[in-house]
């Protein structure tokens, strides 16, 4: 890790012992906003971390107020022209599909917030372990975006299909409680606890064979795969032509002149 982590400017990177710990610090979104910037930083990270030799397990945290706070909507008037369209597409397939790729257990410590993005990121993690203040929400729809970035596919797998149209249709927020009683949350502490709980977790797995915890990780994965053949591909296609749509500028509009939206359906 040591050889490229110079190369990320919102993401920073420690070992210790088994445990590699990774930590969203966007420089200049204190929470830890995707724009363009940390989106291709995604994509770089997990295409890297499929390579990781040295450690047992990851755990990705984030610095400050939130894991990760959502798309960046000062990024996304830019997303309206096609060849960024295309590009944003490639790359968040790549973000997905290679996180699930990514063979060494990951522990997500959930700081505060993971929203949209940030949210089907933690989800895909293999443990999560959330402060009491954090939340998961994906809120596509409420900004005029068909809900992609594969929270189409894995919301219908940990809560099922009822729940997942209400969270994503909605935004509802999924609260620390609600997620450990549905048991995607493994734990709930304070934020000050966080991140010794993380660290609890990830010795607890690093202790264990490590190629006996790889296999089952590769083998359970294969049917977040296969949700993920159903409904990514579609959901981030339909996403795509969204970002052209009227109700996604007024929604945009509205988030900048602080109002409520007006939507049309066009």
């Amino acid at each position: 890790m040591a050889d490229f982590a110079d190369d990320f400017e919102t993401m920073r990177f420690e070992r210790d012992g088994d445990v590699l710990t990774v930590t969203i610090g966007h420089p200049e979104s204190a929470m830890n906003a995707v724009d363009a910037r940390l989106h291709r930083e995604f994509a770089e990270l997990f295409r890297l971390l499929k390579q990781e030799g040295d450690a047992r397990v990851i755990v990705l945290t984030g610095s400050g107020r939130a894991f990760s706070a959502g798309g960046d909507m000062a990024w996304f008037p830019e997303l309206r022209d096609p060849e960024q369209m295309h590009a944003l597409r490639r790359e968040a397939k790549q973000i997905i599909w290679d996180q699930l790729d990514v063979e060494i257990p990951i522990v997500c410590a959930l700081n505060g917030p993971a929203v949209g993005l940030g949210a089907s990121i933690a989800l895909l993690c293999d443990v999560i372990v959330m402060a009491e203040s954090a939340a998961i929400i994906d809120p596509h729809v409420q900004v005029g975006l068909v809900a992609g970035d594969g929270g189409a596919a894995i919301w219908p797998l940990l809560v099922g299909p009822l729940a997942a149209k209400r969270h994503l249709m909605l935004g509802q927020p999924l609260t620390a409680d609600e997620a450990q009683r549905l048991g995607v949350a493994a734990e709930v502490c304070g934020v000050d606890e966080l991140a010794g709980r993380a660290r609890d977790w990830a010795d607890r797995i690093a202790a264990q064979p490590p190629l006996a915890v790889q296999g089952t990780k590769i083998a359970v994965n294969q049917q977040v795969k296969q949700a993920l053949l159903t409904s990514f591909d579609l959901s981030t296609a339909l996403e795509m032509t969204c970002f052209v749509s009227d109700d996604h500028a007024e929604a945009v509009a509205a988030f900048v002149e602080k109002r409520a939206p007006t939507f049309h359906g066009r």
